[in-house]
């Protein structure tokens, strides 16, 4: 008899859309727990693979059939617990992708290339301690909407969308629901989500400022890519330990393995970064709200300018519905200390000289507030100086040879650059299609503003006599490491006096002295033929306008209103006039009349297939393949309209890399009937992937949920 006397099926990383089984077989010395971390062979290489459940696996052996053994369990790590395990299990079937995919990209990088005996000396490391060292922990009074939201957190069920309008102190009712579930739980676990990660150090900040003299140094870890892999992997090990009380992280932490898991929060869950948008495209919150319920932990969704989806799941019984939304609305309108508001000034850039970046007004306001020592923020979403070089002469555009898309601008190093495929060349001196030397950049990026605003303030002086000081924060200015944390430090200290950026800087962030907020050029988005894109610019706007006057004891120092200045060609359109009165509530009521009207989502359930192939007659000619065998094959959702499949069409950005880009959308009322429908489509997409017509298909994938169409 074979020593080897047992099978297990594991979970491995295996080439997308390779049609290799969800699961392979294996044979073990001895019988090994599910969730058990092993090393096992894969062709010619040895991977990191989770041992699975034995009825997740399928088919028989054929007769004859030898397993290869595993080469090494990793025994320093206990086995990852069922929860996780139907998380990974459940994303991977409502996301259509590999379970192995899925499961492997949940764990850090680093565990996937460790041996047992390394991981062994790795885990010999003294690890922090996270034990009760019994100090108290000092809280701040909380406001009578603050108590109001804990109170309901507290003795309700949930899951629950904390509606606070910026600087109404969403965070202290995180920390204090945190800290009441540690107390009562000397094993529970939290998991504080936020969109992007810049915004994770000055949370860390908070949280171990609050916890750690509590609950010992290692009580708070972070999980992001930002991370190095040795970093990630001992946050990891601290969180599925137990050891980690509170994990904070961005939108792969939704996957962290928290056996003590009782709370979870989406800070600014509107947020697009939510959504993977590589790869596996799931969205962290929608699976925080899934896990949540699976393991019986409360979910709080917080923001000031709530997703629609989220805002509708809210909504209050009526006569009309009695039911409601399944989410809990707390709403808390009021700014801490009695603060206003930022009042809303627009511009008619039609009544502007042509050519005007900064109107008379805007930059008038602006000199005042640097003479007062006050600091102001320019919004402008597109980094670079400007987005393409011209030729006047023959009409030549900065355009990519790789990309439908033109090169980027950017002065300070004197390249074209595309943002799409990374391609880089040096600005040439003259017209390469005629020779002219009169090429000129076209439109405006956050460099050109950077440099406008300095020729614009030259003149201008602080109040200790020194001239005003602009920086910059886009991807551009922090790309090195530590950048992005020394440039904030800046803002906040009071070393600049205006800052220019991107989104990056008009959320979240906690800007004591920033009294004037500009948004100069936002109508890009009011005409986009993405139906979200009314919804985004709202929200970042909202949320950039939320960054001034968040200080209210400085502002009745000042004596002077806190401002939002939004420069506009359209400044009554519908955005705007809801910006003006920050009404979130009129706007979303608005748009959900619409989407309603347009069966779009939330009343509606999306799904997009991409196909990238090397001509976007490949690229099209198989979505449309797989939309007749979808239809011969007769699956479900088709023969009832219960399911609509759309004609493919190009990407906006048609091309990227060299390589061509379409997609189809499809579309049902019923969440359910679309998965089947997807489930059913799978096979279908496959087979046809095989054909030889389809020789020159670099790679298709399923967007369920898509943000972006």
């Amino acid at each position: 008899m074979s020593i080897h006397s047992a099978i297990v099926h594991v979970a491995l990383q295996t080439p997308s859309h390779s049609g290799v089984g969800d699961l392979l077989s294996y044979a073990s010395e001895r019988p090994l727990p599910p969730g058990t971390l092993v090393r096992v062979p894969l062709g010619t290489r040895e991977v990191l693979g989770v041992v699975w459940d034995a009825d997740e696996a399928t088919g028989e052996l054929p007769d004859g059939a030898t397993l290869r053994p595993i080469a090494g369990v990793l025994d320093g790590v206990a086995p990852l617990g069922l929860p996780w395990r139907r998380l990974v299990a459940f994303a991977a079937r409502y996301y259509q992708r590999a379970l192995g995919e899925v499961a492997l990209a949940a764990l850090p990088p680093q565990l996937r290339d460790l041996r047992p005996e390394q991981l062994a000396r790795r885990l010999r490391r003294p690890a922090k301690g996270a034990g009760d060292t019994s100090d108290t922990i000092e809280n701040i009074a909380l406001t009578a909407e603050q108590e109001s939201a804990r109170s309901r957190i507290s003795s309700e069920k949930g899951p629950f969308l904390l509606f606070g309008s910026t600087g109404s102190g969403k965070t202290e009712v995180y920390l204090r629901c945190v800290q009441e579930m540690l107390e009562a739980d000397p094993t529970a676990q939290a998991l504080v989500m936020v969109p992007e990660i810049n915004l994770t150090p000055q949370l860390e900040e908070r949280f171990v400022g609050r916890f750690a003299p509590r609950f010992g140094p290692g009580a708070v870890v972070s999980l992001h890519s930002g991370m190095t892999n040795p970093q990630r992997l001992a946050s990891w090990l601290a969180a599925h330990s137990g050891s980690a009380r509170i994990v904070l992280g961005t939108r792969m932490a939704v996957f962290a393995s928290l056996p003590g898991l009782k709370l979870i929060v989406v800070d600014e869950e509107h947020d697009p970064s939510y959504k993977q948008q590589e790869g596996a495209r799931y969205s962290a919150r929608d699976l925080a709200i899934w896990r949540g319920r699976e393991q019986d932990a409360k979910v709080i969704l917080g923001s000031a300018t709530p997703s629609l989806e989220s805002w509708y799941a809210s909504r209050p019984p009526t006569a009309d519905d009695p039911e409601g939304g399944r989410y809990v609305r707390l709403h808390m309108p009021s700014r801490i200390g009695a603060g206003a508001l930022a009042r809303v000034r627009r511009v008619d850039m039609n009544q502007q000289p042509r050519r005007t970046v900064f109107s008379a007004p805007l930059l008038q306001a602006i000199t005042e507030r640097v003479a007062r020592g006050e600091q102001s923020m320019i919004l402008l979403n597109r980094r670079g100086y400007a987005p393409v070089l011209h030729c006047v002469d023959c009409g030549w555009k900065s355009d990519c040879p790789h990309c439908s898309a033109h090169q980027v601008f950017h002065k300070t190093d004197r390249t074209l650059r595309c943002h799409h495929c990374g391609y880089t060349v040096r600005v040439p001196y003259h017209c390469p299609t005629c020779g002219s030397p009169d090429i000129h950049p076209m439109g405006r990026g956050t460099e050109q503003l950077e440099e406008q605003l300095g020729d614009l303030l030259r003149e201008v002086l602080r109040p200790d006599r020194t001239p005003a000081r602009i920086a910059r924060i886009d991807a551009d200015t922090t790309k090195a490491k530590g950048a992005l944390e020394a440039q904030l430090a800046q803002v906040h200290s009071g070393e600049v006096d205006v800052l220019v950026g991107t989104q990056m800087i008009a959320k979240g962030h906690d800007f004591r002295r920033i009294t004037l907020v500009a948004a100069v050029q936002p109508d890009g988005a009011l005409f986009s033929s993405d139906f979200r894109a009314a919804e985004r610019l709202f929200a970042l706007l909202m949320q950039a306008a939320g960054r001034a006057g968040r200080d209210a004891a400085y502002m009745a120092a000042q004596g002077t209103p806190c401002e939002m200045w939004v420069q506009s060609f359209h400044p009554k359109h519908a955005v705007f006039e809801a910006l003006r009165t920050h009404d979130y509530e009129a706007f979303a009521a608005q748009q959900l009349k619409e989407r309603e009207e347009a069966a779009m989502p939330p009343f509606s359930y999306q799904a997009l297939v991409r196909a990238d192939a090397r001509t976007q007659e490949v690229a099209q000619g198989f979505l449309s393949a797989a939309t007749a065998a979808a239809h011969a094959a007769q699956l479900p959702g088709l023969l009832d309209g219960t399911v609509v499949l759309f004609p493919p069409v190009p990407l906006t950005v048609q091309r990227v890399a060299n390589v061509e880009r379409a997609q189809m959308l499809m579309e049902s009322s019923s969440r359910a009937t679309l998965q089947r429908f997807l489930a059913a489509w799978q096979p279908v997409l496959q087979a046809t992937r095989s054909q030889p017509e389809h020789k020159g298909l670099v790679r298709w994938l399923v967007d369920v949920d898509p943000l972006a169409i």
